[in-house]
């Protein structure tokens, strides 16, 4: 039973409440994290998702005292990750390394276990990953320009190698044939390493991919780069011209970041958004994502929410162009 107070002491009640809730929360925020957080990788232990992974691990560690513990939970084109944090209590002490499979695995896997933008935040981006269109020696073009003469003059013969049905560099091709109306044969192979090996042998004749796969093949004259996927031209590449200066609004980037379960405190998510910001603005850490290939993509959870979505429906369209099922 509620006893009976003075209007006034039960307004200095209420208030003193309200006080305590709002102590409440910024406490939490402030002590955030108080033991270990696990960072789960959908991808195996080497590959450019894990590395940044620990990179960006590594820094959260040092900057908040306390461990963040990289766990890769192989399978399914990251799907087993996103499930197991999807799963996971939204206290902000499991997070998901999430980048392009996440977008396109909604449209290309016929049924999930969860709805990736419904159960996860993105909480900050962290790099973008442009791709590098390569092609065998023996291909008779040297721009993007002579590439789509010769594959129009010559349909069903060009063979374009992925790492596998539904990959990064799958949709980019895809993207590519869709908007110049080309006829290649995709050749799916279990991971980029082998899919480069048969385009160095001239087995395969092109292959759209990161740029660290084929770079230093490039740089040897045992592959030719045609063009950059990103809408402009990449730095560390300045002398290739990007696709988009020859098939106007052809745009592919690989991305990457941390999300969390929803439900997810807003101040964790916030913190979590202002260090990985803090890392991104460090020259050392900007250097490092240069050597895995990318830039560092800043900015707020919002708009990385919106990328999100707006990459979500693009990569669909692609997908059921193409027709595209999981392997």
């Amino acid at each position: 039973m509620v006893p009976n107070l003075p209007r006034r002491n039960f307004l200095q009640l209420v208030g003193c409440t309200a006080a305590i809730s709002t102590v409440s929360r910024i406490t939490r925020a402030e002590v955030y994290p108080a033991r270990h957080v696990r960072l789960m990788v959908g991808f195996s232990a080497g590959g450019v998702v894990d590395t940044l992974a620990r990179l960006i691990g590594q820094w959260l560690s040092e900057r908040l005292r306390q461990p963040f513990v990289i766990e890769n939970r192989v399978g399914a084109g990251g799907n087993i990750a996103t499930e197991a944090v999807v799963r996971a209590s939204p206290d902000g002490y499991t997070l998901l390394m999430i980048n392009m499979p996440h977008v396109i695995n909604p449209a290309l896997y016929d049924k999930l276990n969860f709805n990736f933008v419904r159960d996860i935040v993105p909480a900050a981006s962290i790099m973008r990953a442009p791709g590098l269109m390569v092609v065998n020696p023996s291909v008779p073009a040297k721009t993007v320009p002579e590439f789509i003469a010769y594959v129009k003059a010559n349909p069903g013969i060009i063979n374009m190698a992925s790492a596998g049905r539904g990959t990064t560099g799958h949709v980019f091709g895809e993207l590519f044939k869709s908007m110049t109306g080309l006829n290649m044969v995709h050749v799916p192979y279990r991971g980029g390493a082998p899919a480069i090996t048969d385009l160095l042998s001239g087995q395969v004749h092109v292959y759209f991919g990161p740029i660290l796969e084929s770079i230093e093949h490039v740089r040897v004259g045992k592959l030719c780069p045609l063009a950059v996927t990103t809408a402009e031209r990449v730095e560390i590449l300045a002398d290739i011209p990007s696709i988009a200066e020859f098939v106007p609004a052809y745009e592919a980037s690989g991305w990457h970041g941390v999300g969390v379960p929803t439900n997810t405190p807003r101040e964790i998510v916030e913190k979590l958004n202002s260090e990985i910001n803090a890392a991104l603005s460090d020259p050392q850490m900007k250097a490092r994502l240069i050597d895995l290939g990318g830039t560092a993509l800043p900015g707020t959870t919002a708009e990385f929410t919106k990328y999100i979505a707006d990459e979500t429906e693009k990569w669909a369209k692609v997908i059921k162009f193409a027709g595209l099922k999981p392997e």
